[in-house]
């Protein structure tokens, strides 16, 4: 008489509907989007630049719940892409457009347009890549789309805080205006770097060395600023993501380092 088997962990979370929990990730991700627009359209540019971050968080998410649940699909890929499109290549183009590049009008909304198409063509780009079985679990080929939506999101926030008469991390609020000048170029050069086959970092390798203690520091004052300068980190640390990818490049082409896949 064979004995009967006890349901999976998968079972048990398909009877409870908890599978559904990547495609709530990745909606929230797209509500925040949405909603995002809107506030760019009213004025509320940091409102608009706070749920791009948290949009940012919820597609942190949904990929992973899904691979800890084991329930990776064709569906939450696509799902995933098209609230991508939304929320980090229209709504930052958007919000840009809204807070600095409308004073331009001959070619203000030409960049947002460019930048939104861009991140799209990234977007297709990784698809296809994973899809052909060519992507790297190491590296991006090419600038993730969050990474400068949520760089463009930090400065509105920061810059809004500024004139607000509040307090951003020291010295901070001197560049700011600088910045703000810049921002046309700043989002034509992510546009290009988000097609282009520069690599970066993914984060997705499971690390083999134990971590330092300088590293744990690290992390440890990262977290308290966070907590103080949220807004400030995030554009801090993303920021010196795109520099670092770039010299990275510049070292391995000197010392002539092929890219590991």
């Amino acid at each position: 008489m064979k004995e009967t088997q006890s349901p999976t962990v998968v079972t048990k979370l398909k009877q409870t509907g908890a599978l559904t929990a990547p495609s709530l990730f990745t909606l929230g991700n797209l509500a925040c989007g949405f909603f995002s627009i809107l506030a760019s359209a009213k004025g509320n540019y940091a409102q608009a630049g706070w749920l791009i971050l948290i949009a940012a968080v919820f597609d942190m998410f949904d990929g992973r719940v899904a691979r800890l649940l084991g329930v990776e699909s064709e569906f939450g890929i696509e799902m995933d892409s098209l609230a991508d499109t939304m929320s980090f290549c229209a709504a930052p183009a958007f919000l840009m457009y809204f807070f600095v590049l409308q004073s331009k009008p001959l070619w203000g909304g030409m960049i947002a347009c460019i930048y939104t198409c861009f991140g799209v063509l990234r977007l297709a780009k990784f698809n296809t890549m994973a899809k052909e079985g060519n992507g790297s679990k190491k590296y991006f080929s090419g600038l993730p789309v969050p990474t400068p939506a949520a760089i463009l999101a930090s400065f509105a926030i920061s810059y809004q805080i500024m004139q607000g008469n509040g307090h951003n991390l020291p010295y901070l609020d001197r560049y700011l205006p600088h910045l703000y000048n810049f921002i046309w170029f700043a989002m034509l050069f992510f546009s290009l770097l988000m097609v282009s086959k520069i690599p970066y970092a993914a984060f997705k390798a499971k690390r083999e060395k134990k971590l330092s203690v300088w590293f744990l520091l690290l992390i440890v004052c990262l977290v308290v600023l966070l907590i103080k300068f949220p807004q400030d980190v995030v554009l801090i640390v993303f920021s010196l993501y795109v520099l670092f990818g770039l010299l990275a490049v510049l070292y391995r082409a000197f010392w002539g380092i092929k890219t590991e896949k």
